[in-house]
């Protein structure tokens, strides 16, 4: 059991984004199956690997879509791991899923669309943003009681690991996406003392990996 000043258990849940996915037509890919980690993206992975075999990760849980659970393979395999799934750490349901949408494409400017964007606060065009934040924040808690006094991973996605931050840190939940602080592999850790939050951290073990308009992006934070 690892200790903290005030003589109680310390555990932390890293949150895990996944690598990079090979997407050559730019598919809003959602929850979607069959979308896999890119040659970049398994790099990434490993890199995640090397990085975790100096912790003290006892407890390794994924979404169950393949990229995370691709992501969380070389982590499983560094430290003689299982690898638990919880449909709980899954992307968020879009409408847009299997479509090309995004700023600067024109999405913006065709009707059939419109009525999926009159609510950017709930928001309207998928799973509300307070649903994402319990069902995630409820994962990151069966984790930590896993991993008392450890460390525990949960591979996840952009989406619902900005939003549990968000939540959890007193910012409010609707955004502009392009002002998430989430890049491709990187870990968004929750750290306890006993069973209080007492801080959220922010590092990107595989930042000289990252496309580089990614870095820049990411690099300016939110």
């Amino acid at each position: 059991m690892t200790g903290t000043a005030s003589g109680t258990e310390r555990t932390v849940v890293h949150l895990l984004r996944h690598g990079e996915v090979h997407n050559p037509s730019g598919i809003l890919y959602g929850r979607l199956t069959d979308y896999h980690l890119s040659d970049l993206g398994r790099a990434m992975a490993e890199r995640i690997a090397v990085w975790a075999a100096d912790e003290n990760i006892t407890h390794l849980v994924s979404s169950p879509l393949e990229r995370a659970q691709e992501t969380a393979a070389p982590v499983a395999s560094t430290l003689g791991l299982p690898v638990a799934t919880d449909d709980r750490l899954i992307e968020a349901s879009n409408v847009f899923e299997g479509k090309t949408f995004g700023v600067g494409d024109g999405s913006l400017t065709r009707p059939g669309h419109w009525v999926h964007l009159r609510n950017p606060v709930r928001p309207s065009w998928g799973e509300p943003y307070r649903d994402i934040a319990r069902r995630m924040l409820a994962a990151v808690e069966a984790a930590r009681q896993q991993a008392r006094g450890h460390e525990a991973m949960c591979v996840s996605h952009q989406l619902p690991i900005w939003t549990a931050r968000s939540f959890a840190t007193g910012r409010r939940l609707w955004h502009d996406p392009r002002r998430r602080q989430c890049a491709l592999a990187s870990l968004t850790s929750f750290v306890y003392d006993g069973d209080d939050l007492v801080s959220v951290s922010y590092q990107e073990p595989a930042h000289d990996l990252l496309p580089v308009k990614a870095a820049k992006k990411f690099t300016a934070g939110a």
